[in-house]
């Protein structure tokens, strides 16, 4: 199988999504990391394939697919085992449904607290701070219920429901260590002490022996 070309930027929560789940589907590709200082998801060579000047997308052969989401299901047809959504028609309902959650009531609030914590710009919007802060602890309470009574989000089995909600809360915990949560009553910390199900849900996904391969290289 020749290699899938895959383009990402460094701490993208939405391309590494793909990047754990080519890892987990052991699908040969060649990662290249794109520079948003350098506007390199703006280029010309870029936009002719993603004109959307977004970031994952991937080549495969003469095949080009972008949107993370839309990513994922090409990888599950090409590559149908081991499974990332399921073979059964209950548990392909529930991977779609938490995946289906998370877009639909957390990434909104993800992506609110994210942008003010790295730009220090908290004080500026605490009141949408807050909002957000509010909307992920009620979200997160909700996983911690459903990870006190399986493994992972959608069952006993890493899945594309895991791969997609991880590196929105490894972002989201990166963000709270910034200088500007600290004036911040940040209720949803720390996570091992308020929702100890889902801190052991993310080290044993760190666990996995691709985990290091697909982490962000400008985190390191």
């Amino acid at each position: 199988m020749a290699p899938i070309d895959l383009y990402l930027l460094s701490g993208s929560a939405y391309a590494w999504r793909v990047h754990l789940a080519l890892e987990h589907k052991g699908i040969p590709y060649q990662a290249t990391y794109l520079s948003h200082d350098r506007g390199e998801t703006k280029s010309p060579a870029y936009r002719a394939l993603n004109p959307r000047g977004r970031v994952p997308t991937i080549v495969d052969g003469d095949t080009v697919v972008y949107e993370s989401l839309a990513i994922l299901a090409y990888l599950e047809h090409k590559v149908p085992a081991p499974p990332l959504f399921g073979t059964t028609a209950r548990e392909v309902g529930t991977v779609w449904r938490v995946i289906a959650e998370y877009g639909s009531y957390l990434d909104d609030a993800i992506e609110d607290f994210l942008g003010p914590m790295y730009a220090g710009t908290a004080a500026a919007h605490a009141d949408a701070v807050r909002a957000a802060i509010a909307v992920i602890t009620a979200e997160l309470a909700r996983y911690e219920v459903a990870l006190s009574k399986t493994a992972y989000l959608a069952g006993d089995s890493p899945t594309a429901a895991d791969l997609v909600v991880f590196p929105h809360v490894q972002s989201l915990l990166r963000a709270a260590g910034k200088p500007a949560a600290k004036d911040l009553d940040v209720a949803f910390l720390p996570l091992g002490d308020k929702f100890p199900a889902v801190e052991a849900w993310r080290q044993s996904l760190e666990a996995l022996p691709y985990y290091d391969r697909t982490y962000p290289p400008h985190w390191r």
